[in-house]
């Protein structure tokens, strides 16, 4: 299947999402709310015994890649949603690319994701979180971002795909997300968790581009931190890029060849 093609009919089914969140107003409130709900929690109910200000500086990094890893719901529950109603069936009887139908779905929750790094850059703003670093450096961090979001996305697709109804995906979606957001370096030092629990937060893709978009708005590590150790932690922008660049090359082909199967029962 050329990629232009793909390209072309993944456009259009982004249009067709697009079109249909803006006459869903309510998906696009619980998107927004999620990430305002965290920010206060964490910044004042945890906020005060983990550091006062300094905590909310180093807590946007995390909240911004907690919350684009849990954007992958989205596409999972909507994607699973457009299956159980029969939509991708009328799509299979159409000379569309199978590309093209996944990644119009991605790039549609992508225009979530960056509407989620708004929202939460203004909280961080109305707490007292400050970018110490140039323009260029706070677009180059949130571009990161959204590559990111861009990548876990395919986690979801696959989750919708294999699950194939509302339910079974928003709970697959949803089940992941806790272990992989909270065994991390997100909200705390990662050498604060237990010591088998160490190496996976180290690793973990989350802390490292929570780590990288700190680095990018120039946020100091607050006092009684550590800061991320090993060689994710040394090179978390490198080893960002590189965790998206696998996550894509691993679900991005799953995702579609599950397509497959589904187009050939």
């Amino acid at each position: 299947m050329s990629p232009v093609r793909a390209v072309r009919d993944g456009a259009a089914i982004a249009r067709r999402n697009l079109i249909g969140l803006r006459r869903t107003p309510g998906a696009l409130v619980t998107g927004i709310a999620q990430p305002i709900l965290f920010v206060i929690i964490l910044a004042y109910v945890f906020g005060g015994t983990l550091g006062g200000g300094a905590y909310r500086e180093y807590l946007v990094g995390g909240i911004l890649a907690q919350t684009l890893t849990f954007n992958s719901s989205f596409t999972a529950v909507y994607l699973a949603k457009d299956l159980q109603s029969g939509l991708i069936d009328r799509f299979r009887a159409l000379p569309m690319s199978r590309v093209g139908v996944i990644l119009g779905r991605t790039v549609s929750d992508l225009v979530m994701s960056a509407i989620s790094v708004l929202v939460i850059l203004g909280c961080g703003l109305a707490i007292g979180w400050r970018a110490s670093t140039g323009p260029g450096s706070v677009l180059f961090a949130c571009i990161l971002l959204l590559l990111f979001a861009f990548a876990v996305s395919w986690v979801g697709a696959l989750i919708a795909l294999t699950a194939r109804s509302v339910e079974v995906a928003q709970s697959l979606g949803l089940l992941w997300l806790f272990p992989v957001c909270f065994i991390s370096g997100a909200f705390v030092s990662a050498d604060s968790l237990p010591s088998g629990l160490q190496a996976i937060a180290r690793w973990n893709p989350i802390t490292a581009v929570a780590s990288a978009a700190r680095q990018g708005f120039g946020n100091e590590v607050p006092p009684g931190f550590v800061s991320p150790g090993g060689w994710p932690g040394e090179n978390p922008v490198l080893y960002s890029v590189l965790s998206c660049v696998v996550i894509i090359a691993v679900f991005a082909p799953a995702a579609v060849l599950q397509y497959r199967r589904i187009s050939r029962r």
